[in-house]
This record gives structure tokens, C-alpha cells and sequence, in this order.
């Protein structure tokens, strides 16, 4: 019985610290460095997965560990801004981020974006990136399914 519940705690902490999991949540604006480690990452935390919404959605995100900064402020370590990958694989991780409807910048260093999309599911992915809107590597990202009523 004791083995079972440790192995079920461990789980449980090894799943809630995933990049996108629980934990504190919010802009980082500690240090310029990221945080290294399970704690760092994006979250989209509006809409919810799953949810069904009506069009345009807002979609809103909070990062731990990387400070959310416009892209004219140049490539800082731990700091970058958004970008909304629509219905698409992630793009090369070692080249700026494309930029048309299924790669949506936010260089101003916003946090929330309106969306029109049309009726159906779709799968967005936050994909964080450095200021000249290169995803760091591995990627910081989060994605969820939505249907659009």
C-alpha cells in the first residue's frame, strides 16, 4: 500500500511539473535567465482545452521562468515574446518564426490575442521565442483543441 501511493506521488509531481503543468504561474520577470528545468514554460491559459467557443476567441498566456518582453528589444537571454501556431506542425526551430494565418506574431510583447477563426476544431500551440522570432530549442510551448461554434 505504501509503495503504491509513493509511486503514485511521484507520478503525480513528475506529470504537474511538465512544461505547461501546475505550479507558479504568471510573467516572470525574475533575472534575465530562464529557469532551467520542468518548472520553466508558456501556458495558454484561456481558452481552456477542450472548450467550445464562439469566434473571435481570446487567447490568453502566462510563462514561468521567461519574462515576456516586445521584440524590439533584441535577443535577451530568458526573455522573448508570443506566438499563436494555428492548425500547423511548429515551424524549424532554428529559423524565425513564419509570419501569415497560421503563424500569428505578437512582437509587441502582449500576452492575450483575439482570433477569428471559423466553425470547427482547431489546435493552437504557444509557441515562445526570442526577439528576433526564433523559438528557443527545445521549444517552449503549449498547445490546446478548441471548437469554434
Amino acid at each position: 500500500m505504501r509503495m503504491a501511493f509513493l509511486t503514485a506521488l511521484i507520478f503525480f509531481v513528475g506529470c504537474a511539473t511538465q512544461n505547461g503543468g501546475s505550479g507558479s504561474s504568471g510573467t516572470s520577470s525574475s533575472g534575465s535567465a530562464p529557469v532551467t528545468g520542468s518548472g520553466a514554460g508558456v501556458k495558454i491559459v484561456k481558452p481552456a482545452t477542450l472548450a467550445d467557443v464562439d469566434s473571435p476567441v481570446e487567447v490568453c498566456m502566462e510563462t514561468t521562468g521567461y519574462t515576456v518582453e516586445p521584440a524590439k528589444n533584441g535577443v535577451n537571454p530568458g526573455k522573448g515574446h508570443h506566438h499563436l501556431i494555428i492548425d500547423v506542425p511548429l515551424p524549424d526551430l532554428s529559423q524565425p518564426i513564419p509570419k501569415d494565418g497560421n503563424h500569428v506574431h505578437m512582437g509587441d510583447g502582449s500576452t492575450c490575442k483575439s482570433l477569428t477563426l471559423s466553425k470547427g476544431q482547431h489546435t493552437i500551440t504557444a509557441l515562445f521565442a526570442q526577439g528576433n522570432h526564433v523559438p528557443y530549442d527545445p521549444p517552449v510551448k503549449h498547445s490546446i483543441t478548441i471548437t469554434v461554434n
